[in-house]
């Protein structure tokens, strides 16, 4: 089984891959917005991108935060009005899909 990104960049770069997550550990920390915030945010950037396999990622993390069908939906939807179609035909359905299993 291939490994996922995140593990072949910690794999090939440790000391890369370690700065990489303590930045993001100090965003993570700061105060301002709560983890479902952040993590409805992070899902609607990645979508914006076209980036599904982070979305995808990101989902589980942001409904353990709280985050319902609905409010993954509209952060992915919000995408549209800066990047057009492409967050929403890339990670929309899977989104959808994550709210069904179990």
């Amino acid at each position: 089984m291939a490994k996922n990104t995140m593990e072949l960049f910690k794999d090939e770069a440790p000391e890369v891959a370690a700065a990489f997550n303590n930045l993001i550990m100090a965003v993570v920390k700061r105060p301002a917005l709560d983890a479902k915030t952040k993590q409805l945010i992070y899902i609607a950037m990645k979508a914006a991108m076209g980036d599904d396999s982070a979305v995808k990622a990101h989902i589980p993390v942001a409904k353990a935060a709280g985050a319902t069908r609905e409010e993954v939906i509209d952060a992915i939807l919000m995408t549209v009005t800066v990047s057009g179609i492409r967050g929403i035909v890339h990670c929309l359905p899977d989104a959808v899909e994550q709210f069904f299993e179990k």
